[in-house]
């Protein structure tokens, strides 16, 4: 029986949570025609997240340029930016009164930006409508673009964010249409740009990575100038997508947190219900 269809082990198991203010960010949401990863991506911590008055927003639409062999994202011919999305998000993330605001995007080839402009001009509608507020853009890697970083990191954000997904040696697997190193430039480049921002990766494992390969991961990272790192276990959206090769057991997140901690990452977090926005204010202390 492969993993597709063998039953998860009990550390994978969510309690199904039912709150009021579900349908409070339900709401706002709706009002405001803004999308979020939380349900496009089909993530397991949503109602959770939900429940705490929480969302990431996801900007420039829900169609993606790229088909990542793990990704739930629709792949398609993507609309045009929306001008007025940022105020939007502004918006929002006021009525929810998100003290970190965690904003990212589907990829987007087909704009010259990658749409970084549009990245920048919601951090500056985010710290309009809630200047006390943290703000982690988790951005694509603008196809190695310098230009297009520059400017999101000109917008101020407290945290860019770049998930480098997998081990070097499943990329052309599991992201065929991106590249290791371009991924690890972008995570370098953070720091060159603005000292004050913290870079931030994030890891899924159970694809079919050994541990030397993980931690010869970490290694890249740490030299690339990550200092905040996720890992979560990697659960397939369906049987379409790439499928999942281990339950990497609960023990096993907790050595490879000590692992990354003791290489120098400024805050690691590793379990199996991990994602790159989950708690993510935790990072800085929220």
């Amino acid at each position: 029986m492969d993993m597709q269809t063998k039953a998860k082990p009990a550390w994978l198991k969510k309690k199904h949570i039912v709150d009021p203010n579900q349908d409070f960010v339900e709401r706002i949401l709706k009002d405001l025609s803004l999308n979020t990863v939380c349900r496009e991506a089909m993530c397991p911590n949503y109602m959770e997240c939900f429940a705490r008055k929480t969302a990431t927003f996801l900007i420039l639409g829900k169609n993606c340029t790229r088909n990542c062999a793990f990704c739930n994202l629709t792949h398609n011919d993507p609309l045009p930016a929306d001008p007025e999305e940022p105020v939007r998000v502004g918006k929002a993330a006021a009525g929810l009164g998100l003290r970190y605001v965690v904003v990212t995007s589907v990829t987007r080839d087909d704009m010259s930006d990658g749409g970084a402009g549009q990245f920048a001009a919601t951090v500056r509608e985010i710290r309009k409508a809630c200047p006390g507020a943290a703000v982690e853009t988790l951005i694509p890697d603008f196809q190695g673009k310098g230009p297009a970083l520059a400017a999101v990191a000109d917008s101020g954000p407290d945290v860019i964010s770049h998930n480098i997904e997998t081990v070097k040696y499943l990329y052309s697997q599991v992201r065929p249409q991106a590249d290791y190193r371009r991924s690890l430039g972008v995570i370098k480049s953070i720091g060159r740009l603005d000292l004050r921002i913290r870079a931030k990766s994030g890891i899924m494992v159970g694809l079919g990575e050994s541990r030397e390969q993980v931690l010869e991961l970490f290694g890249d990272l740490r030299t690339a100038g990550c200092s905040i790192l996720t890992i979560g276990q990697y659960l397939a959206p369906s049987k379409k997508h790439y499928p999942v090769k281990e339950f990497v057991k609960p023990e096993v997140f907790d050595e490879y947190k000590q692992i990354a901690a003791g290489m120098g990452f400024e805050y690691v977090a590793s379990s199996p219900f991990v994602r790159s926005s989950y708690h993510a204010g935790e990072a800085l202390g929220l």
